[in-house]
C-alpha cells in the first residue's frame, strides 16, 4: 500500500485556494500510485479561523461534492479535514471519499484540543473503520492520535491503517518527533499523519508530516515547508509487530 500526506498553509478561509490546492496534491499523488492521501484537519476552511461556525461545511456541500469527484477521476482515496455543519451543530470532521468518489467514512474528532475548540464543536462519539486498498483504514484527528486507548480501540477493531488529519502547532514539537512513531509501533498501525505548516494567526504550526510504518519506522518526513510525502508502506512482519495488546497483565 502506497499512502501519501500534503503539508501545506492554511487555506484561511480562502475556499477556492483550498480545493484547488486539494486538487493539485490528489493528482500527483496519484501519479505517484498512492491509495489515498490526507489533507490537514480543517483544511476547509482553515483551522484557525475566526469565523468557523459561518464557513462550516454539510457533507453534501458542494465543495465537498468536488473533492469527490476529484477522487474519481484520479483513482485515488481523499482524506480531507472540514468544519461539518449538520444541523445546530458543527463538528471538526475527516471525510474519506473512495477512488469511485463514494463516501467511505466521516469521522468527528473526539478529543477536543483546548477551550477554543470546546467553544465551537461539539464532539464526536464513533469510530470510522472501513476497507481500502486490502487494508481496514481508519480515522483520527489531530489530538485523538495521542490518546493510546483510542489507537489501541483501534487496533483491536482490526485497523492496520490510521489516516489523520492534524494541525499541530508549537510548542508541541514532541507529536511528531516521538509521539506518532511510538504509537505506530505500540499498536502494530500505519499512521500517515497531515500538519500544516507556516503560521496561521496567532498559531505557528510545527510541519512535521509523516508516514510511519507498523514496526514503528518513519517511512517519509516532511520538515517545516510546504511538501507532499508519498511513502510505500511494507509488509506487516508478524516477527516485527508489537504484541503488548496480548502481554499486558492488569494490575489492581
Amino acid at each position: 500500500m502506497r499512502l501519501a500526506t500534503w503539508q501545506g498553509a492554511s487555506p484561511a478561509s480562502d475556499l477556492e485556494t483550498g480545493l484547488a490546492e486539494a486538487e493539485r496534491a490528489l493528482a500527483a499523488a496519484a501519479a505517484m500510485g498512492a491509495a489515498a492521501l490526507v489533507l490537514p484537519e480543517v483544511w476547509l476552511p482553515g483551522y484557525n479561523q475566526d469565523d468557523i461556525p459561518a464557513r462550516a461545511l454539510e457533507i453534501d456541500s458542494a465543495p465537498m461534492r468536488r473533492l469527490a469527484d476529484s477522487a474519481r477521476k484520479t483513482g485515488c482515496a481523499l482524506v480531507v479535514g472540514y468544519a461539518q455543519r449538520d444541523g445546530d451543530s458543527v463538528y471538526n470532521a475527516a471525510a474519506c471519499f473512495g477512488p469511485d468518489g463514494g463516501l467511505l467514512a466521516n469521522y468527528r474528532k473526539v478529543q477536543l484540543y483546548g477551550p477554543r475548540e470546546r467553544a465551537i464543536y461539539a464532539p464526536g462519539d464513533a469510530y470510522a473503520l472501513f476497507p481500502l486498498a486490502g487494508e481496514t483504514a481508519a480515522l483520527l484527528i489531530c489530538y485523538d492520535v495521542e490518546f493510546a486507548p483510542h489507537v489501541k480501540a483501534l487496533a483491536d477493531r482490526g485497523a492496520t491503517v490510521i489516516l489523520n488529519p492534524t494541525a499541530n502547532m508549537m510548542p508541541f514539537t514532541h507529536v511528531v518527533r516521538y509521539t506518532v512513531p511510538a504509537m505506530a509501533a505500540n499498536h502494530a498501525v500505519t499512521i500517515a499523519y497531515a500538519n500544516y505548516c507556516g503560521s496561521e494567526g496567532d498559531l505557528t504550526y510545527v510541519g512535521g508530516s509523516q508516514i510511519v510504518g507498523p514496526h514503528g519506522e518513519v517511512l517519509a518526513l516532511a520538515g517545516d515547508h510546504p511538501g507532499l510525502l508519498v511513502a510505500e508502506v511494507p509488509p506487516r512482519d508478524p516477527a516485527r509487530l508489537s504484541t503488548q495488546t496480548a502481554d499486558l497483565r492488569h494490575v489492581k
